[in-house]
């Protein structure tokens, strides 16, 4: 038997021991975060980066403790967030003070808070790529007495053949737009211009080391090589075109999987990460780094359809993004269980079937991981925290938070 599923049987022990003995049994499905290998990825990531601080993405984590525990480490700095709602109550809540909004807002009555609060526009950075963004600010302000900060969202896929490859984010690509909107926001009253974001997500967010896929990971880290060669020049002539403009505080690029590629370029002065503190399913197949899991849920086995199935509660968690098998949850422990070809993960039952299906019996916990980060967090409204066979914490998720977002 291979050290990865003795390591996994292990596991498998270590989880039903910490949940066994709590005074009652948690409903399913169960949440569970090992703290031990959180911090041990906490601390490869800030090697990774090498020396520039990490901005933590919130969309990765949705669990305030956590974000805290991220925070708390040297070399994690600011907060990366998916909403302006959001990163609000972050900063009423006393999470961070220092908080990106990393996509466009038009929140209508999240921007009138924002406005009306001196402290909270201090404290948070919105995203814009275009003017529009801008007017739907201006919209829920009575004076222009409080600055608000934003950064520009430029573009960073690969453009090559005419084509692009990359998320389908922002629509400035060219130096020459990415000034001349900087120039409308330095030259407009009530905005200050603080930053710029470059998300290469075609190269921090795609698999470039699948065992069974060779030929096609050969092709995608050649894309990614190609990516980032671009990608840095880009960089470097927008950044040269925008120093005799404004003086910005951050350039934000990156994500887990591309951690050191990106911060190897000069320009970018912090990196995002979230999903390689938990490292989720489609972080499994990266040449750039190790996965070491720390994020699962558990389902009780609820019926044996035949001695070599057995079928748990739920379970159909799947993450979104393009439809596939990459979506599914993964079976993790005990090790050697799969997902059946007709059923998948169901909305009320999934049936397993490998070896270990014939020795589980009615009740058996089955330790399942999610395929992306954070998303297995707006299914349950507690966190379960392990160190080593304990829970040493029950903390609540953004789900079962006092949230107005």
């Amino acid at each position: 038997m291979s050290d990865h599923f003795v390591d996994r049987n292990r596991l498998w022990s270590r989880l039903n021991t910490a949940l066994e003995a709590l005074p009652e049994p948690p409903s399913t499905p169960i949440a569970v975060v090992d703290l031990d290998v959180f911090d041990a990825n906490a601390d490869d990531l800030v090697r990774r980066a090498g020396g520039k601080p990490i901005r933590v993405a919130s969309k990765s984590l949705r669990v305030p403790a956590l974000i805290r525990r991220a925070l708390a480490h040297d070399g994690f700095a600011g907060v990366l967030a998916y909403t302006l709602a959001e990163a609000l109550w972050l900063h009423e809540t006393g999470v961070s003070d220092d908080i990106v909004v990393a996509y466009p807002t038009v929140d209508a009555a999240a921007l009138r808070r924002l406005t009306s609060s001196p402290s909270a526009a201090a404290a948070i950075t919105l995203m814009v790529d275009d003017p529009a963004h801008l007017d739907a600010v201006d919209a829920t302000r009575a004076s222009l007495a409080v600055p608000i900060r934003v950064a520009l969202d430029v573009d960073a896929g690969l453009r090559v053949g005419g084509q692009h490859i990359g998320p389908k984010r922002s629509p400035l690509f060219d130096t020459a737009d990415v000034v001349a909107l900087a120039r409308r926001v330095v030259g407009r009253q009530g905005f200050r211009l603080v930053g710029m974001m470059t998300y290469e997500g075609q190269v921090a967010g795609v698999q470039d080391d699948v065992p069974d896929q060779r030929t096609k990971s050969l092709l995608v880290r050649r894309l990614k090589q190609a990516s980032m060669a671009q990608l840095e020049v880009r960089r470097r002539e927008i950044s040269g075109a925008l120093a005799p403009i404004v003086e910005l505080e951050f350039w934000n690029g990156g994500g887990s999987g591309s951690v050191e590629a990106t911060a190897a370029d000069g320009a970018v002065t912090e990196i995002a990460a979230g999903s390689g503190l938990l490292v989720p399913g489609i972080f499994d197949h990266y040449a750039s780094f190790e996965p070491r899991p720390a994020a699962f849920f558990g389902l009780r086995v609820s019926r044996k359809p035949q001695p070599t199935i057995a079928t748990v509660h739920g379970g159909g968690l799947i993450a979104s993004g393009a439809t596939g098998a990459d979506r599914s949850p993964v079976p993790w422990a005990p090790p050697g269980l799969h997902l059946t070809g007709l059923e998948g993960a169901g909305e009320v039952q999934t049936p397993l079937t490998g070896h270990p299906a014939t020795l589980l019996g009615i009740g058996d916990l089955v330790w399942f991981r999610h395929a992306k980060s954070g998303e297995l967090f707006e299914h349950v409204r507690e966190v379960h925290l392990v160190r080593g066979d304990a829970v040493v914490e029950v903390v609540p998720s953004y789900r079962g938070s006092d949230r107005v977002f």
